[in-house]
């Protein structure tokens, strides 16, 4: 059947114009294989109801859906390590298309699924009413063919880079950790070359439903070409759609939207482990959720050097630096919104990324351990002391592990205790941790009583599983275990968040 009555089309990045992208047409795939189907994503949309055929034809072919104007290549610019490169825009993806969030799944979000039958029931109470409001979302392509600024390149994605985004993008969504999530993977039939792979390689179409795609770069083209009349467009546009608590014509204020929301994003990949790989400023977006997953990784260990990009030879976007790069590139926004704004309520907004970043991370970290706050000196002795025994133990101790045993404070004593890390946990780094964790409360100790609690284990994604992941799919074709881990990090996304 075609989309349900709940999706809700409304295109409004490209109501902008020409000068922030350029209409395109996808590639003519010589196979359009469907393997992956992200239905719970697409429900938030009204796409769920499509047939796999309808499927293909969309987000395959690339066939418009219901009041979509067609595709377009949107232009921006970025600074790449921090070499400014004005010859970039989307090279191999579009904006395919964007949509208003259903009733009931905005409904579910605000809620934040902490009661999921009160707030299921409340949304089948609301599931006509097409007047309440909803998050703008996109679906962006990645290896969708080539553009104006492909640059000679071949516009496509490798499956197995497919594969990998939809593994980050899942991990990061189970740990609460604001990300687009992957619409759908076809695979396309085409041998691709490529020197970090080895070649030739399978190729894929990939869709990612995102709350944004307008990046810093987007801001920055405008400013390269002196613009001031486009800068104020995409600010009023993002402010309006994005942050419409700010008033209208307030760049200071916008701006301030953008660092509070971009240090709550760095603070919860700190507490994940995640590490992004190339946090250019093309790779960061107005609303504060992580997308475009290249060479990331998730820390096998407490290691503030330990990097994602072997390109990254100077670590510049190591885990610890992840702060620092966000800073340095919300900078580069300013500079862009000098040109419609005075520099000093600019200056005062970026110096509120600091005290927002280690307010972020206290609550980040409470909410890894499920404990409540005490208060702000009692939340920073437990963060300073969890990261005190990563350190300590590193050799020991994978990261994820200690959240996963110590989840509901003390309560999960003898859990973690008689668990298979159960002597790890001694000496003086421990007994630090184990008397800041006392001083905090359980928050919604039920959570403990999932079964995934029982497990010895907790839901990672170190390299080796991700490269056994691939290794069957490259090898014999099985997309069972890759299926198998989503599923599981379905699971752990309820559990950390009943």
């Amino acid at each position: 059947m075609p989309v349900s009555p709940a999706y809700r089309p409304d295109p409004r990045f490209f109501e902008l114009g020409a000068d922030y992208g350029d209409a395109v047409k996808s590639a003519d795939f010589p196979q359009t294989i469907l393997r992956l189907r992200n239905d719970r994503a697409a429900a938030t949309v009204g796409l769920e109801t499509l047939s796999d055929a309808e499927w293909i034809a969309h987000f395959g072919r690339f066939e418009p859906l219901p009041g979509q104007p067609g595709p377009i290549a949107m232009r921006y610019h970025g600074h790449q390590f921090r070499v400014y490169n004005p010859e970039i825009g989307d090279g191999r993806g579009f904006l395919a298309a964007q949509m208003r969030e259903t009733p009931q799944a905005a409904l579910l979000r605000e809620q934040g699924d902490r009661d999921n039958k009160r707030a299921q029931a409340a949304s089948d109470r609301v599931a006509s009413d097409s007047a309440l409001p909803g998050r703008l979302l996109d679906l962006g392509t990645k290896g969708s063919g080539q553009t104006p600024w492909s640059r000679h390149a071949d516009g496509r994605l490798t499956l197995k880079g497919g594969v990998r985004e939809a593994l980050a993008a899942a991990m990061l969504e189970s740990l609460g950790v604001p990300t687009c999530r992957i619409l759908s993977l076809i695979e396309t039939g085409e041998d691709l070359e490529r020197h970090d792979e080895p070649s030739p390689t399978r190729s894929a179409v990939m869709v990612r439903l995102s709350h944004s795609h307008i990046r810093f770069g987007t801001f920055q083209r405008a400013a390269y070409y002196g613009r001031k009349d486009q800068i104020e467009a995409l600010m009023e546009h993002a402010r309006s759609l994005y942050h419409p608590a700010v008033a209208p014509g307030d760049a200071a204020g916008f701006l301030a939207a953008v660092v509070e929301a971009s240090a709550a994003l760095t603070a919860k990949w700190i507490a994940a482990g995640f590490v992004h790989g190339v946090l250019n400023t093309d790779n960061l977006n107005v609303t504060g959720e992580s997308f475009d997953y290249g060479p990331w990784r998730f820390l096998p260990h407490y290691e503030p050097g330990f990097t994602a990009a072997y390109f990254d030879q100077n670590g510049l976007y190591a885990f610890a630096r992840q702060p620092e790069a966000v800073f340095w590139n919300l900078t580069q926004l300013a500079g862009c919104l000098k040109l419609i704004a005075e520099p000093e309520p600019l200056a005062a907004a970026l110096n509120a990324f600091g005290p927002a970043y280690i307010r972020h991370l206290r609550a980040a970290f409470l909410n890894r351990l499920g404990v409540r706050s005490l208060g702000e000196a009692a939340d920073q002795r437990l963060l300073d002391a969890t990261l005190a025994l990563a350190r300590e133990k590193k050799e020991a101790l994978r990261w994820e592990p200690i959240f996963f045993d110590w989840f509901g404070g003390f309560s999960s004593a003898a859990r973690a205790l008689g668990g298979v890390r159960g002597k790890t946990y001694q000496g003086e780094a421990f007994d630090a941790f184990r008397f800041a964790l006392m001083e905090h409360e359980p928050d919604r100790p039920e959570r403990l009583e999932h079964p995934m609690f029982a497990a010895p284990e907790p839901e990672e994604m170190l390299i080796d599983e991700v490269e056994a992941l691939w290794s069957a799919i490259d090898t014999a074709d099985d997309w069972a275990p890759l299926k198998a881990k989503l599923a599981r990090l379905e699971t752990a996304k309820a559990a950390w968040s009943l």
